[in-house]
């Protein structure tokens, strides 16, 4: 939308009256109208149909959504997407239907690109795994990439027993991230709350106040925005940090068995674009890049809340087993002479 916006003014032909600020939506002299929405409005889904739709970053959206969208579009319909994982169009559209042309796109076929940009591109061709996704537009697997094997589920199971938020603030130019987090046999299912620019404090709470109640874990980086959050009735506290707080957070998630909710479109996104940092010479640093953070950052916070009760039910468990091995050998040793004390 901001690209649109900036492409009408430089080529003067944008006129505020026929931007809908509210709707976000342009009308143009001939009476055509160009629309700007997310795929996490249902209303927008199922609403009135189009002549053309195009779909930015298709792989982060759910396969029902497109087809809700498809559906209720009269002409054609554009998907664009990086190939770094597989997903809905290679396993449900392609060769599922006799109406699809791919169509491969480089930056060599962007005539708007600057030559220090296609300098900056071609300086990563020695990351194989970049290059083949982003050099030569191929299906690959980015290297790099921190979290793996999620699975992405149709929502959450009755029987889930919902265990913390945790919260990742933003305001200007970040999206604050609100996720909820839940236990379910044996792993954790990340739910998509809030992903928005723009949120203070309030609007925070009160996204929160009508979710089912849970402890709450946000960033201790704002003592003040946790303290004003809780003074709405919630319980909020702050993220453990410390020395490698970072890389510790990203090993407690990665030691989980992991699942997000098909809606979580920003958490998805950030799954599948959250890599570790490289140097010039592509070796693999160990530090996060920080543009796909955000979401991540709010699970790391609150499975690292649970993470210390985890282990001591873990030790517990061990102490228990310690406990009835130690009291069978007593039993055993009064059995072999007659008679066993009562507390056995």
């Amino acid at each position: 939308m901001r690209d649109f916006l900036l492409i009408l003014q430089a080529h003067n032909y944008f006129k505020d009256s026929r931007w809908n600020k509210s709707d976000f939506t342009y009308t143009f002299e001939t009476g055509s109208k160009i629309e700007f929405f997310s795929v996490d409005q249902p209303d927008k889904l199922r609403g009135a149909r189009r002549d053309r739709l195009f779909i930015n970053e298709a792989n982060n959206i759910p396969f029902d959504a497109f087809e809700q969208l498809e559906v209720r579009t009269q002409e054609f319909v554009f998907l664009d997407w990086n190939p770094v994982s597989e997903f809905w169009f290679y396993t449900d559209v392609m060769g599922k239907r006799d109406d699809v042309e791919p169509i491969k796109l480089t930056y060599k076929d962007n005539e708007a690109l600057s030559q220090e940009i296609i300098n900056s591109i071609e300086q990563r061709k020695n990351r194989a795994g970049w290059w083949k996704v982003y050099g030569l537009g191929e299906l690959g697997e980015v290297e790099g990439k921190i979290y793996k094997d999620w699975q992405i589920i149709d929502e959450i199971p009755h029987e889930a027993r919902l265990e913390r938020y945790g919260v990742d603030f933003g305001y200007t130019n970040d999206p604050t991230a609100i996720i909820a987090l839940y236990y379910y046999n044996g792993g954790y299912i990340v739910d998509e709350i809030a992903y928005r620019v723009g949120m203070d404090n309030p609007a925070i709470a009160d996204v929160l106040i009508n979710q089912p109640r849970a402890l709450v874990v946000a960033d201790s980086a704002e003592p003040k925005s946790i303290d004003e959050i809780a003074a709405y009735g919630l319980t909020v506290a702050g993220a453990l940090k410390g020395a490698d707080s970072v890389r510790y957070n990203i090993a407690v998630v990665q030691e989980q068995r992991m699942s997000v909710t098909k809606r979580s479109v920003h958490v998805i996104k950030e799954y599948r674009n959250f890599l570790w940092k490289v140097d010039r010479d592509g070796k693999i640093l160990n530090e996060p890049e920080i543009e796909f953070k955000h979401s991540m950052d709010a699970i790391a916070y609150s499975m690292v809340s649970i993470a210390p009760i985890k282990k001591k039910i873990e030790y517990n468990k061990i102490l228990d087993k310690k406990d009835k091995l130690q009291t069978l050998r007593q039993f055993d040793h009064y059995a072999k002479r007659g008679v066993v004390p009562r507390h056995l």
